[in-house]
């Protein structure tokens, strides 16, 4: 089966439209640009080959179908050496839970377990306290002024939920946190260069303090996920060293997955709360419409808006035919906005039918999706409860990205 070639000017337009993301005015609104990029239709070529997929619906059935693969390690080797799929970083994230199928994966999945009622109870009161303590110093910024809500709240919650789970030193939180910033540009859409060598030299660098955290868990095993894990992979793999990279594999996935995304969408609630005073008031008075608040932001600008898929096999995907091992992008950032699916889909509403896919879907959908949860509602009940309304200062800014969004600030004052 052949690959359809871009007509030029198509080419022209679409490369545009992926330059416009990447300015300042895209990075702060993507939404018109995806409108446009609808507007091409719910398959369309990209530029840089593969496909762009906008529709809402074939969005979820690839995310929920067995017959889209992961670009697992397999495929990553086949791109060539001088391949961003091939830096060191992406070569290290080919062996983590997310970039693996079946049956790796499935093995992987079981011997990472899940958050279950007991985890979450546990996770659920650190998350209170640190949201307490965290919403105190708040407030204390904000008697002298102007407070930075991301830099206070919302990237200091996810590491201290994940790494007191962990049982990670707080010393070690703030570099762990930088070091997550600089490696997620390995799983961009484009990364560039430089980005890709921030990525490798973070990845080196979470490799190296990973391995040395399951050495001295297996020399002096706790009651510590990590400590588990050593447990389950002694039995699954006999060889020592491949079970404790594997137990490295899952305690660096499970790092980067907690704090990244869960961060951005713990700045974005609360910038859709700063932007919508009327909600402060009814939140307030009703804390259960909280999960539906989290869920409308979770779809209106979701912490990631693009994932990527290869095909199985040669297939047809709406009109256009796809070959095996092409890459599909599923923009979901404008599936999000899919009148299709959506009524009204750029108004906020809280009130609506929920339905996004800020989690994925299928046998990939995220593993702390739960826990991501139990931080957004725990944070936005305290924030409504306990401080008047807040007003921004200035405008954010956006860290330069178009899969793995950042707000990098989030200025805010007393109204």
């Amino acid at each position: 089966m052949g690959v359809t070639t871009v007509p030029s000017s198509d080419r022209r337009a679409a490369v545009s439209l992926f330059s416009r993301l990447r300015t300042a005015q895209g990075q702060a609104d993507p939404f018109p640009v995806y409108e446009q990029l609808r507007a091409r239709g719910d398959v369309s070529r990209a530029p840089w080959g593969g496909l762009l997929v906008t529709s809402f619906d074939l969005c979820d059935r690839i995310v929920r179908g067995r017959e889209w693969l992961e670009p697992d390690k397999r495929w990553r080797e086949q791109q060539g050496p001088g391949t961003r799929w091939n830096a060191p970083s992406s070569r290290e994230m080919s062996s983590t839970l997310p970039a693996l199928n079946p049956p790796d994966h499935t093995r992987v999945r079981r011997a990472a377990g899940a958050f279950d009622r007991a985890t979450i109870e546990r996770l659920g009161r650190t998350v209170s306290r640190v949201t307490d303590g965290l919403l105190d110093s708040l407030t204390e910024r904000l008697r002298s002024g102007e407070a930075d809500f991301a830099a206070l709240v919302s990237e200091e919650l996810p590491i201290a939920a994940i790494g007191d789970w962990l049982g990670l030193p707080a010393a070690d939180f703030p570099r762990l946190r930088e070091l997550t910033h600089d490696q997620v540009f390995t799983q961009e859409l484009l990364p560039s260069a430089s980005q890709l060598a921030l990525s490798d030299a973070a990845t080196a660098e979470l490799r190296v303090y990973f391995m040395n955290l399951v050495r001295e868990r297996r020399a002096s095993p706790g009651d510590d996920p990590v400590s588990r894990w050593i447990t389950t992979w002694d039995a699954m793999e006999p060889d020592r060293d491949k079970a404790d990279e594997g137990v490295y594999f899952l305690a660096l996935f499970v790092l980067l997955a907690a704090l990244e995304t869960t961060s951005t969408m713990l700045t974005t609630t609360a910038l859709m709360l700063v932007e919508r005073p009327e909600w402060w008031e009814r939140l307030a008075a009703r804390p259960e419409l909280v999960p539906g608040f989290v869920e409308e932001t979770l779809r209106y600008d979701a912490p990631t808006h693009v994932i990527s898929r290869v095909a199985s096999d040669d297939r047809t995907l709406g009109d256009v035919e796809v070959r095996k091992d092409e890459m599909v992008h599923l923009m979901v950032g404008a599936a999000h906005r899919d009148p299709a699916r959506h009524a009204d889909p750029d108004r906020f509403d809280p009130l609506r039918t929920p339905g996004h896919l800020a989690f994925s879907g299928g046998i990939h959908y995220c593993l702390g999706a739960p826990l991501a949860r139990m931080e957004a509602h725990v944070m936005l009940r305290g924030l409504v409860a306990r401080l008047p309304r807040l007003t921004l200062v200035r405008r954010p800014s956006w860290a330069p990205r178009v899969a793995f969004r950042r707000i990098q600030n989030l200025d805010v004052a007393l109204a």
